[in-house]
């Protein structure tokens, strides 16, 4: 049988393209229905953690489900209960702990994590920790004048927020995970994408800590009226500001890196993504000022609207990333099939990591699944299946 997309010769069991991942059976060549990364997905689907997770998805999804689950419980129960400088502290740290645990746990960059780590997250965290005290102290705009003047928005804040903020701070997210997709081993799209997501979180962990040292600082609350107040800010800036944020950043990483073989590098497709960033981060931050005034300052109603507004971005975003990778995956795999093939999988026992069943030499898709060979960590493409005695050890 020959695949109708790249010409490939594939076998007639087959149901995916093993070269270019092209669905053979349902004539769907765009594969809307079998996301390259998590074929048992849509492409169109809000699905969090296949989404900014996806090369450790598909073995322990709900390994990472149920750590963000947890964080998401204690920090509403800790800010209902007035319990403010725990509440700050989970919500900036839960998302960044436990997307570097998944670095670990797929073993993403294999012998290099710690300088990886370093470059991506720290460094990132400390240039946000100095650039949001500036803007937010040294300039005059802090977070409680946000909502508190009678007279209405003021143009400083609007320009500092709809310009300043969204320019420096998404080129400073873009320093580490530029110099981590410039180097060979790094040079891959799922790498540029997941560098751009940890200087997203780090970014968003470390300005979170300085808008609301006050309230680390000031103590317990204890239970009150502005509870709800309390819950929206905290999970605003917590949990949705570092989605944002990293699926942001990784949109502009994954051009960065581009497709074939090598970075593509400061190309006009990364200016896009990083003008895209940018106004997304505009969006954000300018929506969540204005909505700040609705009710007065401390509104519930106001925190609980900019809730609203960041769910909205980070729904639009999770599409736009699943969009753009799903069609990265599929457009590199149509130019390695243009060369003779990928050097992703070779041999006798290179097995699929996600189904288990054996791949074919040269492939980019598992012939089976449909799942992307590059969607997967550098360390377990064309892993080879467990032995029936390992596979007895385990059982025991």
């Amino acid at each position: 049988m020959v695949c109708p997309r790249c010409s490939s010769d594939v076998p007639e069991v087959s149901q995916f393209c093993h070269h270019c991942g092209n669905d053979l059976r349902t004539g769907d060549s765009k594969r809307k229905n079998a996301y390259a990364a998590r074929p048992d997905e849509p492409v169109a689907s809000f699905k969090l953690v296949s989404t900014i997770m996806p090369q450790g998805s598909g073995k322990q999804p709900y390994t990472y489900k149920v750590a963000l689950g947890i964080a998401l419980l204690l920090t509403v129960v800790t800010a209902a209960l007035g319990a403010l400088p725990v509440a700050i502290m989970i919500a900036a740290f839960a998302i960044p702990i436990v997307y570097i645990i998944y670095l670990y746990d797929v073993n993403l960059w294999e012998d290099e994590p710690i300088p990886v780590v370093a470059a991506a997250f720290v460094l990132t965290g400390l240039l946000a920790w100095l650039f949001t005290w500036i803007w937010s102290d040294k300039i005059g705009l802090s977070l409680d004048s946000i909502g508190g003047n009678s007279t209405g928005p003021s143009l400083r804040d609007l320009l500092i927020l709809l310009l300043l903020v969204p320019v420096v701070s998404e080129l400073i997210r873009q320093i580490g995970p530029l110099y981590l997709a410039s180097r060979p081993r790094y040079d891959d799209l799922m790498d540029g994408f997941t560098f751009g997501v940890v200087a997203g979180v780090g970014y968003a962990c470390f300005e979170t800590l300085v808008l609301h040292w006050g309230w680390i600082n000031g103590g317990f609350a204890g239970p009150g009226s502005s509870a709800g107040t309390w819950i929206s800010i905290v999970l605003l800036h917590g949990f949705i500001k570092p989605l944002v944020y990293g699926s942001a950043t990784g949109l502009a990483g994954a051009e960065f890196s581009g497709l074939g073989e090598g970075y593509d590098g400061f190309t006009p497709r990364w200016v896009g993504g990083l003008l895209q960033a940018m106004v997304v981060n505009a969006l954000f931050q300018g929506g969540i000022y204005l909505l700040g005034f609705v009710g007065g300052r401390g509104s519930t109603i106001g925190a609980v609207l900019g809730v609203v507004w960041g769910l909205l971005l980070l729904g639009a975003l999770i599409i736009r990333v699943r969009t753009v990778l799903h069609k990265g995956l599929l457009e590199a795999a149509l130019e390695s099939a243009a060369r003779g093939g990928s050097n992703h999988a070779s041999g006798e026992l290179a097995f699929c990591s996600r189904c288990e069943m054996p791949l074919l030499p040269q492939s980019d898709f598992c012939s089976a699944c449909g799942n992307s060979v590059r969607s997967v960590p550098k360390s377990a493409r064309g892993v080879t299946a467990p032995t029936a005695a390992t596979s007895g050890e385990t059982q025991a």
